[in-house]
């Protein structure tokens, strides 16, 4: 009794902090929960990053519903993946249950059914939500070559093709803007621009083609492109509440790096628009990275340095961090160093793999009283075991813990639902109408033309005798100068030579 006792005076002297704080749930202590241990983060250190893991069906989704809630109702913006679809029912209120409610007293949790104000959103329109697009020119080089699994000689080729479209003004919207570069570059027209590009070979350049085309055969084309998604309409606010938003990811097995790189994306143009704010009472925005393992997987040391950089240097944006995976072996090393808060859900020790996971799981908690090489496979589902950092910057006791119930539907919301919110969205309107307007592919063309009238043009002074004119006479303007004379032209000339500047992961910063 006297370590029992010992247990919950060290977790609720661990955990009581001054300032606010997301409640996670009651320590247990062997299998009784202890109301009065309270396990919480403070909302001050959400934006030093954390880490929710754990297999497969065993609360994660969960966890991430119940850190939404609190973090909306204290007026932080959040952003998440949805790619069950089962994070769709925060926007509705909860369903009572004589079960659920047995749970919420024996934790000393008083449950009220409560949705929360919620924006749908979907990947170039693929879903119910409002389309999200990205141009080619903001996306940059190094995430375009992660979703097209270039090796690291291709991706360095494919910075030098976007570093010429800068120089050149042929702004990249959409993919079809790209392969016409690309094939300016390998055509006869282009031989001179590419020798000037001394690192990338034709056969190189085609290999890029290629993957382009196969790429935009899967149907990417509907990602790329205007109007693009502006990241400061995820740092909303409703009626005092932080806006939840939700991005839809249908049919996630077929493209998962395409899903993965582009919330990269969305995080690498937060960081390059958000001010400096340092130390916040609470962050702007907490920013839930779903299946995470499928970021890393097979990327390039630039890529996985750009994300190690991201994650660091975003915290005094105001903005947090939270992967959620099935192992904190899935993160390296770089990033799991930055991940302050953990909540590991149970794991499982079935094969040699498992054991090596568990095994380097159990190395990323501090010290404490628990065998955790035991314990992780022993948590039922709704429980985790939890360890944060404290508002002086040090880790909490790690605590068995049983997890509080979200108060909202902890189900998909229906299709009737979501259509009727997507509908009333403001950023419907803003969205939903894909634009195209002038940009690599058409001045390219507009190039070509030029060049075609020209060479006929000069055929037929050629083969025709000069003809005298009345100098008095007005003369047409002939075919090429009619071309140069085009918007289009015009544009690419008075563009040519300034070159975009580009950040982390070779991504453009938007011109506001």
């Amino acid at each position: 009794m006297a370590e029992q006792a010992d247990v919950v005076e060290t977790v609720k002297q661990g955990y009581a902090f001054e300032g606010a704080a997301l409640e996670l749930g009651a320590l247990l202590v062997d299998g009784e929960p202890k109301p009065e241990a309270a396990v919480r983060i403070p909302l001050g250190m959400m934006n030093r990053h954390g880490l929710v893991a754990g297999a497969t069906g065993t609360g994660k989704t969960k966890t991430l519903q119940l850190m939404a809630e609190q973090l909306s109702a204290a007026g932080v913006a959040v952003f998440a993946a949805d790619i069950k679809g089962d994070l769709s029912g925060i926007s509705q209120p909860g369903e009572q249950s004589e079960k659920l409610l047995a749970r919420t007293k024996t934790i000393g949790q008083e449950w009220t059914p409560t949705g929360f104000p919620t924006e749908f959103y979907s990947l170039g329109g693929e879903g119910t939500g409002i389309p999200i697009r990205a141009t080619i020119t903001s996306f940059g080089p190094v995430l375009l070559s992660k979703v097209l699994g270039l090796n690291d000689v291709q991706e360095s080729s494919l910075g030098l093709i976007f570093h010429y479209a800068d120089k050149a003004g042929l702004t990249l919207l959409d993919l079809k803007d790209l392969r016409a570069v690309i094939q300016h570059l390998t055509s006869d027209e282009g031989k001179e621009d590419l020798k000037q590009l001394g690192g990338l070979s034709a056969a190189t350049a085609g290999v890029i083609l290629r993957a382009l085309i196969g790429f935009a055969d899967q149907g990417a084309d509907a990602f790329f492109g205007e109007p693009e998604f502006d990241t400061a309409d995820l740092l909303q606010q409703r009626d005092g509440k932080g806006v939840i938003s939700l991005l839809e990811l249908p049919n996630l097995q077929d493209r998962p790096a395409l899903f993965s790189t582009f919330l990269m994306w969305l995080l690498a143009d937060l960081f390059h628009d958000l001010p400096e704010v340092g130390d916040v009472d609470k962050p702007k925005l907490v920013f839930f990275f779903d299946e995470a393992h499928l970021l890393f997987d097979d990327a390039s040391k630039a890529f996985l340095d750009a994300i190690a950089q991201t994650v660091r240097l975003i915290r005094s944006k105001g903005v947090g961090v939270f992967f959620v995976t099935q192992t904190p072996k899935d993160v390296p090393d770089e990033v799991l160093a930055q991940l302050g808060s953990r909540v590991q859900h149970q794991l499982r020790a079935h094969t040699p793999n498992d054991a090596k996971a568990l095994k380097a799981t159990v190395s990323t908690f501090p010290s404490s009283s628990y065998d955790l090489s035991e314990v992780l496979t022993q948590l039922g589902i709704g429980e985790a075991i939890v360890t944060v950092m404290n508002e002086k910057g040090a880790p909490t006791p790690v605590a068995w813990t049983r997890l509080r119930a979200p108060q909202s539907l902890m189900a998909p919301a229906s299709a009737e639902q979501l259509t009727a919110a997507v509908q009333a969205s403001p950023n419907n309107a803003k969205y939903s109408q894909m634009v195209d307007r002038e940009s690599a592919y058409e001045l390219l063309a507009a190039k070509v033309q030029a060049g075609a009238a020209q060479a006929e043009a000069e055929k037929q002074a050629k083969a025709e005798p000069e003809q005298p004119r009345p100098r008095a006479q007005k003369q047409d303007k002939s075919v090429v100068e009619q071309v140069i004379g085009s918007s289009a032209f015009k544009q690419f000339a008075r563009s040519a030579g300034r070159e975009i500047v580009r950040g982390l992961f070779g991504a453009a910063r938007r011109r506001r």
